[in-house]
């Protein structure tokens, strides 16, 4: 494959939005795991998600974090679920928050992707809440 393009501003933004959220050590052991087959695939995400609708003024991080988990949970997104849980902790969404959006996906999109996002949250608030007595 050919060799990465130069990084555009839009990268740059997006790169910085997404170290936001996420945090570094996410972002470094997402680069540092990319291929030559899926580094288009990063670069992508980085440019349109993180530097493009996650840069956009009109909505804080904990308003896009609120939609992007009921959406995430709606589609039976678990992974993206668990890793979008962990980044509230960046976003300023609170588990109400968090809560009130998984009530929205119970109604409008099923009782079951809500039950199941529900369990992966408890999962990850409970991982969160061991680092945290450990001094992590």
């Amino acid at each position: 494959m050919s060799a990465p393009a130069p990084a555009s501003a839009r990268y740059r933004k997006g790169l910085a939005v997404r170290r936001s959220v996420l945090g570094d050590a996410h972002v470094d052991r997402a680069e540092a795991a990319a291929s030559d087959f899926d580094r288009p695939f990063q670069q992508l995400i980085t440019e349109a998600a993180w530097g493009t609708v996650w840069s956009r003024p009109a909505w804080s991080k904990r308003e896009r974090s609120m939609v992007t988990l009921a959406l995430l949970a709606a589609l039976g997104h678990d992974e993206e679920v668990a890793m979008h849980v962990r980044a509230t902790a960046n976003t300023g969404a609170t588990r109400e928050d968090i809560c009130e959006a998984f009530l929205h996906v119970a109604i409008y999109a099923g009782v079951p992707a809500a039950n199941r996002a529900i369990k992966i949250a408890k999962q990850v608030f409970a991982e969160m809440d061991a680092s945290k007595s450990n001094g992590q």
